[in-house]
């Protein structure tokens, strides 16, 4: 959130920042602009003003643009960012070909169990 409040918030320190500094205030730019899309379409979908829901709408568009280069910076500056991403969207891959499938092919894998396993929404019941 803003830290307009905060006078040396937007100075640069007195030093250059280390590479491990810079991949993570690039991380912290990413979460940032994350937090303006969730803002932005939130504030849409709380008003029936339809200037306002097309402005606001537009720009959190406009921050998942952001959210593309900053992350493009990430694959170009650590050399196993593209693949470790990319193996975490191999995991959903298979997790939705399972549930596509009827989750044949689970039985004595991890999570085994005698009765449906738990989701989120059962989580939520309790």
């Amino acid at each position: 959130m803003p830290e307009f409040a905060n006078p040396f918030s937007g100075t640069a320190p007195d030093r250059k920042m280390t590479f491990n500094e810079l991949t993570r205030a690039i991380r912290l730019n990413l979460a940032a602009e994350q937090e303006a899309i969730h803002l932005y379409q939130a504030h849409a979908d709380a008003t029936d003003n339809e200037l306002a829901k097309a402005v606001l709408l537009d720009i959190a568009d406009e921050e998942r643009e952001h959210v593309g280069e900053f992350q493009r910076l990430l694959d170009i500056l650590l050399e196993d960012e593209q693949r470790l991403l990319a193996d975490g969207a191999a995991e959903v891959d298979e997790i939705a070909a399972e549930l596509v499938s009827g989750g044949e092919g689970e039985e004595g894998g991890e999570g085994d169990s005698s009765g449906p396993s738990a989701t989120v929404g059962d989580l939520t019941k309790q």
